[in-house]
């Protein structure tokens, strides 16, 4: 088995997924001791194409193609974890970039401990134009920013890597079922929380750690910093907790009801005081999206 697999899993995001393999190249691992598995979910660009391409142009590499017809992020990532050969799985977001030594940093935190299942490291942003002043700090995590600690150390719940720069030890997966397919983007929607989920299920039988050494890069496009973005991220990661948390019953749904217009009367107060306006409406699109999400699970039955 060879030790490592990097996973990259892209959608419409060509020259993105190029250069994230290519920051996958340049470690300072040795080449033969890991692949690079680019999961294509069925992307309508010349995703395919560039790849091949680049493939060819790094053929001391291990580089894999692989075409996931099914949408969905969650569905592409366990499409990885089916291709892995290694005996790590570092997941890299299409639009990061990794640190010449992230695969050698995150490798060595899983060496410490037979019983670390799941490593995640820092996560630096990008900004495409200068970060909105106007972000709450308990919401920049929110924009896929992760900076825990400043030593390797064990990550207690609830606190968790992710995804942009997560690494599970594969076999964990022979015990434990893989990322939940109800969760995770899919298309263009912003349904999330299968990290957490699949984090959390990992915690009752392995340790969870952190690393900033093994860092990695990423892009914060410049239609993520609009209020509007922000406000439907909030949106979705209601209705994804309520989903993760199998939320169900009219008395959860009313009881969501009642915060929501809580929210909303706060915020009305708050009108002529931009960041506590901004703070209060992030927490009515939050109780909006848990009662949409508490609404799914009731229709479930």
């Amino acid at each position: 088995m060879m030790k490592v697999t990097v996973a990259i899993c892209t959608y419409n995001r060509a020259q993105d997924a190029i250069e994230a393999i290519r920051s996958a190249v340049r470690q300072s691992y040795p080449c033969d001791d890991y692949e690079i598995i680019l999961i294509d979910n069925n992307s309508k660009d010349n995703t395919r194409d560039q790849v091949l391409q680049t493939i060819l142009q790094h053929e001391q590499h291990h580089i894999r193609y692989v075409l996931e017809v099914k949408q969905g992020l969650s569905v592409a990532r366990n499409r990885a974890i089916q291709e892995a050969r290694g005996q790590y799985i570092l997941f890299l977001d299409d639009d990061a970039f990794a640190c010449k030594d992230w695969i050698r940093q995150i490798v060595h935190v899983f060496e410490m401990d037979q019983q670390i299942g799941c490593v995640g490291g820092r996560i630096d942003p990008i900004w495409e134009v200068p970060e909105p002043m106007w972000i709450p700090p308990e919401n920049r995590s929110l924009f896929t920013i992760l900076d825990f600690a400043n030593e390797v150390t064990e990550m207690k719940s609830p606190s968790i890597p992710f995804g942009a720069n997560v690494a599970f030890r594969l076999s964990v997966f022979d015990e434990l079922a893989p990322f939940r397919e109800d969760l995770g983007r899919v298309g263009n929607n912003l349904l999330s929380s299968e990290e957490s989920e699949l984090i959390a299920r990992i915690r009752t039988r392995y340790k969870v750690y952190y690393t900033p050494y093994g860092a990695v890069q990423h892009k914060v496009a410049k239609e993520r910093t609009t209020k509007n973005w922000f406000l439907r991220r909030i949106y979705w990661q209601g209705v994804s907790d309520a989903i993760r948390d199998q939320h169900r019953g009219v008395l959860r749904t009313i009881k969501h009801g009642i915060k929501l217009v809580q929210g909303i009367t706060t915020a009305l107060i708050y009108i002529y005081n931009a960041d506590r306006f901004t703070r209060q409406l992030a927490k009515v699109c939050y109780r909006n999206g848990m009662i949409v999400g508490s609404l799914r699970q009731n229709s479930k039955g």
